[in-house]
């Protein structure tokens, strides 16, 4: 019997990213994706990911949003948040780490630096 696959959640408001997110990642963990904050907080009603990529800029509800919802809930606040985002900017990645996020990668990501940086959290 094969190890049951970490489970990683991607959350981005674009579906070629949750695609081609999904596609590099699902050899190597069970992949389910959102595509917006509300999503996700459905999803984690009935899974426990070990590590959760939330992209910053999304309607409705920005990934600083959904990463100070996730932390100040006892169910969510563990769950390692790396940041996975098009925004490079130094201060942003400071403001992400400072509520709480575990890394901070920018899009467009190599496959193997992302698989690395999941590893090293989850």
């Amino acid at each position: 019997m094969e190890d049951k696959k970490k489970m990683v959640i991607l959350v981005d408001d674009n579906p070629a990213n949750l695609r081609i997110g999904k596609n590099v990642l699902s050899e190597t963990y069970t992949v389910a994706t959102a595509p917006s904050a509300a999503k996700l907080f459905s999803l984690l009603e009935t899974n426990h990911p070990a590590v959760i990529l939330l992209d910053i800029d999304m309607p409705e509800m920005d990934g600083y949003g959904a990463i100070e919802v996730l932390k100040s809930k006892p169910e969510t606040k563990t769950i390692p948040v790396i940041f996975l985002t098009g925004m490079a900017d130094p201060g942003e990645e400071e403001k992400g780490r400072a509520l709480g996020a575990v890394d901070y990668i920018t899009k467009p990501f190599d496959p193997q630096a992302l698989i690395a940086c999941i590893e090293r959290h989850s």
